[in-house]
């Protein structure tokens, strides 16, 4: 068994959250639909068994489970090949109820993330969901999200449909990645300032940061300086108290949103910034209504949402675990005029960039693989904490261009992020062939108004949209 095979620290952290609450649920998955194949017929069960059969050598992993279903001890657990490994166990078929709209297809997809992946299996599953209107049908995925991050799923994703409607071979259609890396380096998925993100996303041994700090003085005193800054403004100074952080179930209801990402792009173009300012904005109004409608008023310094951050470099590509940091980032859901907002968050990202942070926070999670896994438990609920921020926000870019499974167009994509304990709202935002989905995932229990949520972010980018055509005016 080489070292690849034992999880990082990191990774064993969405181990150890679900162990500490039975209302952390940590898979990520989405939910692809398709319309009808040229044939007119949906794919059955046994072709959809005998199509991953075929790909998934290309993933080794998934063949493979935990030799210890719990983190603890002196050792992370490791993986290993599952001896009674059925392809059956993990791809199963199911059929929306009449009508089939999209009710009925997000109360399915809503029950289906609110179980949990069975640990004495690959961790990872797949359903063909047939009867959906129009002839629809979708591929519904889960992995856990120690397996995988959300960006190396859309790789995983990638590698199981294919580029145009033709039938491949597995060989032939996958022998390098669907999307080109200068595809992947997608504008609005923030990536690391510096180089040295690797080092840290890797896990901070002793005597390596030791070295390093001899051979590059300078580098080593600014990130110190970010990871104090981080500490203090995290950690000292907690994040905002707020009905998004209430003791939560293990139930979850989805809602989407759906835009043109060339109107996000025209927002971006007329007030500056990027399309991920774009995003983080429309959430910033959504949630200001949310809070205002539940008579609440919003936190004057804002809500805190953390930002996974894309720390994979190209070299990484194919590749599973995570390779991710965080950006925490304020929301002003204090400020009433949309276009103070947007500008506010814009400065809130950018300095937040500057200052390091995203490599900050990730030196302090590589700090915590230097606790032996028997302490590490405590150190993992920490950064996941109501106290550490209070929404997460993850945009996440799969293709720019069409793609296909058994000859059928993909037309829709909607992503899930996990909830962590006493977090009750979560927003996963996926780019696909000129669309833009926002997925709005929650506990059923202690968010019923959900629809002011979805709504809000449709307010929100109306109000941009709005800013940005007298910002065009005007020139």
């Amino acid at each position: 068994m080489s070292a690849s095979d034992q999880l990082t620290a990191l990774d064993a952290t969405f181990l150890e959250l679900e162990q500490a609450d039975e209302s952390a649920l940590m898979h990520i998955g989405a939910a692809l639909v398709f319309a009808a194949p040229p044939s007119g017929e949906t794919p059955t069960l046994g072709e959809l068994r005998e199509h991953l059969d075929q790909r998934l050598d290309l993933l080794p992993r998934y063949r493979q489970k935990l030799d210890a279903p719990r983190t603890g001890g002196f050792a992370w657990p490791c993986w290993e090949r599952d001896q009674r490994f059925e392809l059956g166990a993990h791809v199963r078929h199911a059929t929306l109820p009449a009508p089939g709209d999209e009710r009925e297809f997000l109360d399915w997809i809503s029950d289906f993330y609110s179980h949990r992946l069975d640990r004495s299996r690959p961790l990872w599953e797949i359903v063909l969901l047939d009867g959906l209107a129009n002839d629809r049908w979708a591929l519904v995925w889960k992995t856990h999200h120690c397996l995988v991050d959300g960006v190396g799923s859309v790789g995983i994703v990638d590698l199981l449909l294919d580029s145009d409607p033709g039938v491949h071979e597995p060989s032939a259609a996958h022998a390098g990645p669907i999307l080109a890396s200068d595809e992947r380096q997608h504008e609005w998925l923030p990536r690391p300032l510096e180089p040295a993100g690797q080092a840290a996303s890797a896990g901070i041994a002793a005597a390596r940061a030791g070295a390093h700090a001899l051979i590059h003085p300078r580098e080593t005193l600014e990130r110190s300086r970010a990871i104090v800054d981080l500490l203090v403004r995290d950690e000292l100074i907690a994040a905002p108290r707020s009905s998004l952080n209430v003791p939560i179930g293990a139930t979850r209801r989805i809602a989407t949103v759906h835009v043109e990402l060339h109107d996000l792009q025209a927002v971006r173009a007329a007030l500056g910034g990027k399309v991920n300012d774009v995003v983080l904005c429309a959430a910033t109004g959504a949630l200001r209504g949310l809070l205002l409608a539940r008579g609440e008023e919003p936190p004057r310094k804002g809500l805190r949402a953390m930002v996974p951050v894309n720390l994979r470099q190209q070299s990484d590509d194919g590749e599973l675990g995570n390779k991710v940091s965080t950006l925490f980032i304020e929301l002003p859901v204090a400020e009433a005029d949309p276009l103070r907002r947007y500008q506010l968050v814009r400065a809130a990202v950018e300095r937040h960039k500057a200052g390091g942070q995203a490599l900050a926070a990730s030196a302090v999670t590589g700090l915590t693989e230097l606790a032996p896994p028997v302490l590490h438990a405590s150190l993992a609920r920490s950064l996941y904490a109501k106290r550490l921020f209070n929404i997460t926000i993850t945009n996440v870019p799969a293709s720019p261009r069409r793609l296909y499974a058994f000859g059928a167009p993909m037309i829709d994509v909607v992503p899930i992020v996990p909830l962590a304990a006493e977090h009750a709202v979560a927003i996963a935002v996926v780019s696909y062939a000129g669309a833009v989905t926002f997925g709005l995932y929650t506990d059923r229990a202690t968010v019923p108004d959900l629809d002011l949520l979805s709504d809000g972010i449709l307010t929100s980018l109306r109000e941009l949209a709005a800013l940005g055509g007298q910002t065009a005016a005007a020139h």
